[in-house]
């Protein structure tokens, strides 16, 4: 099944309905690594706002914390496992987007491999902020209490196997060899894709794309 095919008109609905606790309505968009998020929530971004609902996609990645402090901290090698993001600050830029009328936040930069501070912006008239990251569900401390914050849920749910032939694709397609993709998928990223699906709070829709 394509994404178009997995954004159909009674997701749309779901969203559209979901009752909203604060200001701006909160659509967490949740998976392992390379399980479609980015795409499938630029996707549903795209069909809200055809249907007259100002949306907006704010990715947690601008929370990876620098590499000097992974560093410093011996987790370089593990970077995009829950302890080397800044769990308390994406926390609280939820908290902010939620009822705040204009919010700044820090964006990625995969080329630079680094965060940028205040390239991100949510403007006044945003109804609707779609939130797409590996950890909007998971159940450990700090990030289970975004739990509540979330005004509908969804989880992509992808079978291990494929994630790890999407991983291994990824890395080559970034230069690296054969050997050294696979050591970057499996040693890393697929432990990180476990660890999302074994600790994964309830979401209100789970959507399959594998």
């Amino acid at each position: 099944m394509s994404i178009g095919d997995m954004i159909n008109g009674a997701l749309l609905e779901k969203v559209l309905a979901a009752p909203r606790s604060g200001k701006r309505r909160l659509v967490a968009l949740a998976g392992p690594p390379a399980s479609g998020k980015s795409t499938l929530a630029e996707t549903l971004c795209e069909k809200l706002n055809a249907a007259g609902c100002k949306t907006q996609v704010v990715p947690m990645d601008g929370f990876h914390l620098d590499n000097s402090i992974l560093i410093e901290r011996g987790l370089l090698p593990r970077k995009g496992a829950p302890e080397t993001f800044d769990a308390e600050g994406f926390a609280s830029l939820i908290a902010r987007i939620k009822n705040t009328s204009e919010v700044f936040y820090p964006t990625f930069d995969r080329t630079r491999d680094i965060a940028v501070a205040g390239t991100g912006f949510v403007p006044k008239d945003c109804d609707t902020v779609v939130v797409e990251g590996n950890y909007l569900l998971f159940d450990a401390p700090v990030w289970r209490d975004l739990y509540d914050l979330w005004d509908i849920r969804i989880q992509l749910d992808v079978p291990l196997q494929v994630l790890e032939e999407r991983l291994i694709a990824r890395w080559l397609a970034h230069g690296l060899s054969p050997e050294q993709a696979n050591e970057r998928a499996l040693a890393n990223d697929i432990p990180n894709a476990r660890r999302v699906l074994a600790h994964a709070l309830s979401p209100d829709i789970k959507l399959s794309n594998g």
